[in-house]
């Protein structure tokens, strides 16, 4: 989670909303990324679709472990399920749900850290930046 963390960080230093991801198999990371929906002007950028997109094709994913900073939105969780990830750690579910119960309806396993900094990091952000979250979230 430490190196999902990481990618948060920097999307935020980058004018971002700081959210990261890391795809993990066999303890190596493969994939990172975070959300650019801003750096990049994307519609749907968010740190799992750069994390999986910068991993680059892959013949399976069935052996891997998707970590998110944030709990996933269901567009993340639709491409997780597509991609066949059998589990999803997540960094923390307070400030925004996600789409967990769905995710675990595909079979998919999620487990939920709730971690006092990440909470902290985008409870921070949120309350800065209203607009900017709102947009991402569709609100």
């Amino acid at each position: 989670m430490k190196e999902a963390e990481a990618e948060a960080r920097l999307g935020l230093q980058e004018g971002g909303i700081p959210i990261g991801s890391i795809l993990v198999r066999g303890g190596q990371v493969v994939g990172r990324g975070h959300n650019q929906r801003v750096q990049k002007g994307s519609a749907i950028l968010h740190g799992e679709m750069d994390c999986l997109m910068n991993a680059g094709r892959q013949k399976s994913y069935r052996d891997t472990v998707l970590y998110s900073t944030l709990c996933p939105c269901f567009m993340c969780a639709g491409t997780i399920v597509q991609f066949k990830i059998p589990r999803v750690v997540v960094g923390e579910a307070v400030n925004f749900p996600g789409a967990p119960d769905f995710l675990r309806s595909q079979g998919v396993a999620v487990v939920i850290l709730n971690q006092p900094g990440l909470i902290r990091m985008m409870a921070d952000f949120i309350r800065a930046q209203p607009e900017l979250w709102n947009e991402d979230i569709a609100e």
